[in-house]
């Protein structure tokens, strides 16, 4: 139910941070833009790009709980758990489910973990390099003084 609520929440981050970064530079007009303007657009984009990878990763987690609870008599042990390696496979006990990164761990009987591949390895980094850039075009954009701005109405001058 939480990656449920999380996968909408995300949609619309994601809708509304892309119809922020192109409605806005359809309206200005990206040559006619201004270098802040330019920035707080990238930054919009490169979020929604950020909370699209993470959507993504998410959705591979929830398929793998979903098989994980429908699983039924085949339920041990559990069907994303299971490797070629059939020792492996047999000391399972248990399975955890991480949302940062999004990760299906299972856990060993002898106190370790492994991490499945059900979850593609780039989402993680890829979702926080993402939100860096997009936070970086945020300071970037709020550093750079706009051409409203008096003090560059007066350099203009």
């Amino acid at each position: 139910m939480v990656i449920l609520v999380l996968l909408v929440v995300l949609a619309l981050v994601c809708f509304g941070l892309a119809g922020y970064g192109f409605g806005r530079l359809g309206q200005v007009g990206v040559r006619r833009a201004d270098r802040q303007t330019r920035l707080k657009c990238a930054a919009a984009l490169t979020g929604a790009a950020a909370a699209a990878v993470y959507g993504w990763g998410l959705l591979n987690l929830g398929l793998a709980v979903l098989v994980t609870e429908d699983s039924g008599a085949d339920a041990f042990p559990v069907q994303p758990c299971r490797t070629a390696d059939a020792p492996r496979a047999a000391d399972v006990v248990g399975h955890r489910v991480e949302y940062l990164p999004p990760r299906y761990v299972c856990l060993r009987q002898g106190g370790g973990s492994d991490t499945t591949d059900d979850v593609p390895a780039f989402v993680g980094p890829g979702a926080l390099g993402l939100a860096a850039a997009a936070g970086v075009c945020v300071l970037l954009a709020n550093a750079v003084p706009s051409a409203s701005t008096p003090e560059r109405k007066a350099s203009a001058r």
